[in-house]
């Protein structure tokens, strides 16, 4: 049977209705087929934790029950907000700055032998060294507001983005380089049109090793010195023997991370969505 809408349409034009209704449910399919193996793992790992509380195995002060955990969030939600807030802001400054001094320092070692030679041993002299270890240190020298927390997510995070980003930039097809020589370009065309969007694959990837990082750095400055944040409360906890506000603060740490890995991965979806690496990606950041 014709409908009066086709009826209504002029030949040779296509109903924008039905492509749009089918792209909505190819990606609805898609985001169910992404997200029901993980349910299905996490589902089970909650039932574990579940079975080991329920039946006794381990005592309750050393290892809660979920519901406990869930009744201390809902019980602590604002307070847990303010500090997930905290470390979240900490984490993302750090992040932030570690990428742009991390790209800057990666593209002074991929154009210059000499940088390469100065620079490449001090940074992976920082990087050898243990945060936990400098930690006090540093909020001795910077005092013990946001700074230090912040300093400690850039050192930790700063490491892969500088090692993905030579790799990048220094993976670029040197006939690309010769032809754009030939044809006159410069060496800031040259980066803007060539290397960096070949490095662009290489730098995602540090990317997301590095905002995980992050969230590492600003936690273990939480952990030496902080009145707010996650790692205070993890502290506060630990000292208190208070394993429900442990699992939580835990808990809501990992949801960070996950969060902005998710983040960058979307936004490497949106950068190189040319890239071979993205054929084989997940559905949830596909188009």
């Amino acid at each position: 049977m014709v409908t009066s809408k086709e009826v209504s349409a002029e030949p040779g034009q296509p109903r924008a209705e039905e492509p749009r209704r089918l792209d909505v449910g190819a990606r609805l399919v898609r985001f169910l087929d992404a997200v029901w193996r993980p349910a299905i793992l996490l589902g089970l790992v909650f039932f574990a934790w579940w079975l080991v509380t329920a039946q006794g195995w381990v005592a309750n002060y050393l290892v809660p029950t979920p519901v406990q955990v869930w009744d201390r969030i809902i019980e602590d939600w604002s307070s847990l907000m303010y500090h997930s807030y905290v470390t979240l802001y900490e984490t993302v400054v750090g992040f932030l700055v570690a990428s742009v001094l991390g790209l800057a320092t990666a593209v002074l070692i991929a154009y210059s032998r000499t940088m390469e030679r100065a620079l490449y041993p001090i940074v992976l002299f920082a990087q050898v060294i243990p945060k936990i270890a400098i930690a006090p240190l540093i909020v001795v020298w910077f005092g013990n507001d946001l700074a230090p927390k912040i300093i400690l997510a850039v050192l930790i995070a700063f490491f892969p983005v500088v090692v993905s980003g030579v790799a990048g930039l220094r993976s670029t097809d040197p006939e690309l380089l010769d032809l754009s020589a030939t044809m006159g370009a410069s060496k800031w065309q040259t980066f803007r049109k060539i290397r960096f969007p070949n490095a662009l694959p290489h730098l995602m990837a540090g990317e997301k090793v590095a905002v995980t990082l992050a969230v590492v750095g600003a936690v273990v400055g939480e952990f030496v010195g902080a009145k707010e944040g996650l790692g205070y409360q993890l502290m506060i906890a630990n000292g208190n023997l208070d394993a429900p506000l442990l699992f939580a603060a835990l808990i809501l740490m990992s949801a960070i991370g996950i969060l902005l890995f998710v983040i960058v991965e979307v936004a490497e979806a949106l950068l190189i969505p040319w890239h071979a690496s993205r054929r084989s990606a997940t559905p949830l950041t596909t188009s």
